[in-house]
């Protein structure tokens, strides 16, 4: 464990004689370095600080908690509600007091003590073949357990975070037998085992394998504008929907980050948080992933200002992972 915590050292010291003439942030990232780039740029072009990063896929949290005081990083920038949990329960964030951070995220998207803060959104959508005929009657969550899908439906394993997260809001709005009889009728649904990831579903959509998916917003932003011609063609052979918009509203999760619990440049690295919520910083989540912004002032624009205004579920997200080992559980007898 000594030689990690040496080599990270050894990573960040590269630019200690630098660190000493301005700000530094050191930053943990789970958001993939192609991502979180444009972002670090940004910043630096107009700010007179030094941002170093260490990017991993996981183990991220174990790090920090194997380093303790000696951690260098100030930063954890993370995604998904269950993964920013991680970092909190297990005590490796501080509390971060800021009347900008509180101005600019919703309530429901925060922690209530303050150790971590959603800094963009990402709404979990149904993508409907355009050749089905009755996507009129697909409106809600709900829906996808009625019988008509039976054999229509395709989805990535229940047991990935993304899925879990809807499935323990589903548990709050419905109770915990109401959400364990839908996602019954929905792995009934089903037309195929449950596989891949989200571009998968459009995937198997466009190839006729099935009519209906869910997925994370982004995606069908990024599909429709790949490289890749045809990416393009998956995602213009589905029509996406914001379901639940006559009643709670459709569910959301978040990209997030928190200050480390051992931070040495904690002023920094809350400064970098306050940026990333500001209009600048919310435009290039747009541009960069086609994220919803998080700060409700802030300016939306192309894709993302195409798909029109949608009503969010306002379900505090600390709520949720409270209920992912019941969800994994419903996950498990039903074979999601």
């Amino acid at each position: 464990m000594r030689a990690i915590v040496a080599a990270v050292f050894g990573m960040f010291a590269l630019t200690s004689v630098e660190a000493a003439a301005k700000d530094t942030i050191n930053i943990y990232s789970h958001r993939q370095p192609f991502l979180i780039q444009p972002f670090i740029d940004a910043y630096q072009a107009k700010n007179d600080v030094t941002i170093n990063v260490i990017f991993a896929k996981r183990g991220l949290a174990q790090r920090l908690q194997a380093e303790g005081r000696n951690s260098p990083a100030d930063l954890v920038l993370t995604v998904d509600i269950a993964r920013i949990h991680q970092f909190a329960d297990g005590g490796l964030l501080q509390p971060v007091r800021s009347a900008i951070l509180d101005a600019n995220i919703p309530a429901n998207l925060r922690a209530d003590d303050n150790t971590w803060f959603g800094l963009s959104r990402r709404a979990r959508v149904i993508v409907v073949s355009k050749t089905a005929t009755d996507i009129a009657d697909l409106k809600d969550y709900e829906d996808l357990a009625q019988p008509q899908w039976q054999g229509r439906l395709c989805s990535r394993p229940g047991s990935h975070v993304y899925n879990r997260a809807l499935l323990g809001s589903l548990i709050h709005h419905l109770g915990p037998a109401g959400a364990k009889d839908w996602a019954s009728s929905f792995v009934g649904n089903l037309a195929r085992k449950p596989q891949g990831n989200d571009r998968a579903q459009v995937k198997a959509i466009w190839s006729g394998e099935c009519d209906v998916g869910i997925i994370n917003s982004y995606y069908f932003g990024k599909l429709l504008t790949a490289d890749i011609p045809e990416h393009r063609a998956w995602a213009d052979s589905v029509r996406m929907i914001f379901p639940n918009q006559s009643n709670r509203g459709t569910h959301v999760n978040i990209s997030g980050g928190g200050v480390a619990r051992h931070a040495k440049n904690v002023a920094a690295a809350v400064k970098f948080l306050e940026w990333l919520v500001s209009n600048e910083g919310q435009l290039l989540y747009q541009k960069v992933n086609y994220e919803f912004p998080i700060n409700p002032a802030a300016e939306t624009t192309g894709m993302i200002a195409s798909w029109g205004a949608f009503k969010a579920d306002d379900l505090a997200l600390e709520k949720l992972p409270p209920l992912t080992q019941q969800a994994q559980k419903i996950i498990d007898a039903t074979g999601w």
